[in-house]
């Protein structure tokens, strides 16, 4: 008796389990990945020039969902301010509660407790020179509050244009609704934490775990693919094997009766 036991179908029956197997673990990372994304990740559309060469108008961000005590300096992250239009907004924060935010020093660069910030994200302006702000300024943030600057210096409506206001411009961390993670169009992947905040107290904030989703989603639809696919393929292969051997055989006797 032969060990190579087939099914009805014509494909071993260690195929046909691992193709069932491929197709449910399959289906949990890709439904598993989109319902944790879903959980964890609220997706937006940038409507302004504020955020560039960031983020692009019209750019679609993956951001994440969390409390404002999560927030560190160099985050961009979406908020919603009576003061601001009570719109979500989107800003990057260069200092939170307890911080002296100025600008410029003799380089052009902001200073957060007097030591100097690297933005290698900002555009140079009028003359070439790269300036971290127009106008000069300095501001101590609230204890709790974030104060926040848009990318193009330039252009963007942010803290600066609010600060004879509440809170010099600064808004509660209570107000942040979600901290950008990846720019998905144009797919920029995930968005650089800012080393220019690093060395000060807090650090930077982790990157949030946006690959590992999309790869679960990716693998997961991979597995679907190939696990379905494996049964017509072998019937197919199992077809065509056929069709040579009948071919072979009316050839053999094609010779045999001439």
């Amino acid at each position: 008796m032969s060990g190579n036991i087939r099914t009805k179908g014509g494909h071993g029956r260690l195929g046909s389990v691992l193709s069932g197997l491929a197709v449910a673990v399959g289906c949990v990372l890709f439904l598993g990945g989109f319902v944790w994304g879903a959980l964890l990740y609220q997706p937006y559309s940038v409507p302004t020039d504020s955020m560039t060469p960031t983020l692009d108008v019209g750019s679609k961000i993956l951001a994440q969902r969390v409390e404002g005590d999560e927030v560190r300096r160099g985050d961009v992250v979406v908020f919603t301010d009576p003061l601001w239009g009570n719109v979500p907004t989107v800003k990057r924060v260069v200092a939170t509660g307890g911080d002296t935010v100025a600008c410029c020093e003799t380089d052009g660069r902001l200073t957060v407790n007097g030591k100097p910030v690297d933005e290698p994200y900002l555009r140079p302006g009028a003359g070439g020179r790269v300036i971290a702000s127009g106008t000069d300024f300095s501001v101590t943030v609230p204890a709790g509050n974030l104060f926040l600057l848009g990318d193009d210096r330039h252009t963007s409506l942010d803290s600066r244009t609010h600060m004879e206001e509440a809170g010099q411009g600064s808004v509660p961390r209570s107000s942040v609704i979600a901290r950008v993670d990846a720019v998905i169009w144009p797919a920029k992947g995930l968005l650089d934490r800012p080393t220019g905040f690093a060395g000060l107290p807090g650090g930077i904030s982790e990157p949030g775990p946006v690959m590992p989703l999309l790869g679960a989603i990716a693998a997961g639809g991979l597995l679907v693919l190939l696990g379905g696919a494996y049964g017509p393929v072998v019937r197919l292969a199992g077809r065509l094997t056929e069709r040579r051997s009948t071919g072979t055989a009316a050839g053999a006797r094609e010779k045999v009766g001439t």
